[in-house]
């Protein structure tokens, strides 16, 4: 999640939740026969997973993972100029019995690496992606790593999948992007399918937009766009420190 919690906030990320979000979406309950999971207390979400219907070739409109390609994007993070690659490759990993597809990702702040990350997707046979943990290091100044916080795998101690791209979004409904008890509590929601952004690489009139947020950092709100074909093209910090990521970049 990009962003973090602004020192002395006085406005919580759930007031400016409530003057966005919109009417549920209640239809379309099981995605084409694809049961997915109902929000809940996070002690009782348990996402029934098959493995044979799972694929790592992740063709979801709204987030497509095409191997060998590279999205790149540049912002503001903690007051430094930022530099983000995300690069899907050809590489798979089992992860709770599912083969998920290998995503690399690194943010360079001032020229100089602070973060790598490898995540792990999966998609299932309605379209739906769903996210499988990730491996992830904080790095010094020196390329030294400092911190793995956040780093998850589905299926141990307690972890579980989440729901990251619905192959039909619908609007207001809430779902866990992934869950480890007090290391990974992302969730998101749908609240526009055909908004306006326009980042370097372009401009688009009929974006997804979502919100983002943790319980782990209740005062922080970001904002993300997604265009079809394309994937996500904007992350803004809406509550907290200004913070921003805008696709220029496309390689294929």
């Amino acid at each position: 999640m990009f962003g973090w919690m602004a020192k002395g906030a006085v406005v919580t990320a759930m007031a400016v939740v409530a003057s966005l979000l919109p009417a549920a979406d209640t239809s379309a309950q099981v995605e084409w026969g694809c049961r997915l999971p109902v929000f809940g207390p996070g002690s009782q979400y348990h996402p029934r997973i098959r493995p044979k219907d799972f694929s790592p070739d992740v063709t979801n409109a709204w987030f497509p993972l095409k191997v060998g390609r590279t999205l790149v994007s540049t912002g503001v993070k903690d007051g430094r100029k930022a530099l983000n690659l995300v690069v899907t490759t050809s590489r798979t990993r089992m992860v709770d019995g599912v083969r998920t597809r290998v995503v690399e990702d690194r943010l360079y702040l001032n020229n100089v690496l602070q973060e790598r990350t490898s995540d792990y997707y999966a998609q299932d046979r309605c379209g739906n992606v769903w996210y499988f943990g990730e491996d992830t290091a904080e790095l010094d100044g020196r390329g030294r790593v400092v911190s793995r916080e956040g780093s998850f795998h589905a299926g141990v101690n307690g972890a579980q999948p989440g729901v990251f791209m619905q192959a039909h979004p619908q609007l207001g409904r809430k779902f866990r992007q992934e869950w480890s008890p007090g290391h990974a509590e992302d969730v998101f929601w749908v609240i526009g399918r055909n908004a306006s952004v326009t980042v370097p690489f372009g401009s688009f009139r009929h974006a997804l937009r979502t919100l983002e947020t943790t319980a782990l950092e209740p005062d922080v709100l970001d904002t993300k766009y997604y265009v079809k074909g394309i994937g996500q093209v904007a992350e803004l910090s809406m509550n907290g420190p200004q913070e921003s990521l805008r696709l220029v970049e496309i390689i294929s």
